[in-house]
């Protein structure tokens, strides 16, 4: 897993993973990404990297998500992996993020 966090002079944060989002470093993840809503107004996180994603990866990103409402800030994703992908299809959720989502094609 390796995290990448850019912080802009315009309140802007850009947000990078890379590699797994399960149960075993949700936690690390956690202590990683929530501080970047402390800093800036507007939050773009990278997923195109994620190679796999569970639940507990996914209620991570709901969390986020809902802290950042709770904050008056701005979370979105901007590009998602097919891992991401399949995961916010098989719970129906991505309507609650509302990022534009591009679709790759099947192999």
């Amino acid at each position: 897993m390796e995290v990448t966090v850019e912080l802009a002079v315009d309140g802007l944060s850009r947000i990078t993973v890379i590699g797994e989002m399960t149960i075993y470093n949700a936690m690390a993840l956690k202590d990683q990404l929530l501080p970047a809503l402390e800093q800036c107004e507007t939050v773009e996180m990278n997923l195109v990297g994620v190679s796999e994603i569970d639940s507990a990866g996914l209620q991570l990103l709901l969390l986020l998500k809902t802290e950042a409402a709770a904050r008056n800030k701005t979370l979105s994703i901007t590009s998602h992996s097919p891992a991401v992908l399949d995961i916010l299809d098989l719970c129906d959720l991505e309507g609650f993020f509302g990022d534009n989502v591009l679709v790759y094609p099947q192999k």
